[in-house]
């Protein structure tokens, strides 16, 4: 059962495009409905955790906005990160989702109980992963695997029996 999922940022939870003005702002967009999954993940009782090689405000914000409980930034090892993580939870890495789209990612990739990524990941994580989404980073591919992820840990159909019993 996975009880970590582990999150990169560009090209996973964003298109991988960064738009920079004259004045040097940053911004990146996210999919609110890959926020939605994360928010329902967390809220059940699962951890999430970002870890990325860059470092944004939008991303630190972002992070507080969905409750995920862990955020690493300026990554130059995501190995020896997620490896911190897995000791301070407790976890087995048979325990731990990662979902990335680089070959930065491969490491951690290899090392996890499940590995996924978006449809426009490069063609050296397509091989390697055990799932790829039908939906590219960005634009739903986050949603799709925590739900594939939720379903197998039974978590979904209750996330879904409270939004049908809402009146």
């Amino acid at each position: 059962m996975i009880k970590l999922i582990v999150m990169d940022v560009d090209g996973t939870l964003t298109n991988g495009k960064l738009y920079i003005d004259n004045e040097n702002n940053a911004l990146k967009a996210f999919n609110v409905k890959d926020g939605f999954a994360i928010a329902q993940w967390v809220k059940y009782g699962g951890v999430a955790a970002i870890i990325t090689g860059k470092t944004s405000d939008i991303v630190k914000r972002r992070a507080e906005e969905l409750g995920i409980q862990e955020l690493a930034q300026g990554v130059g090892n995501k190995v020896v990160e997620l490896n911190k993580l897995v000791e301070k939870y407790n976890f087995s890495l048979e325990e731990v989702a990662y979902i990335g789209d680089d070959i930065n990612d491969l490491g951690v990739m290899s090392i996890v109980g499940f590995s996924a990524c978006p449809n426009d990941a490069v063609k050296e994580v397509i091989e390697r992963v055990d799932f790829v989404s039908a939906k590219n980073g960005g634009a739903g591919a986050v949603r799709e695997i925590f739900e594939k992820i939720m379903k197998h840990n039974g978590i979904w159909d209750k996330i879904l029996k409270k939004y049908l019993e809402e009146k």
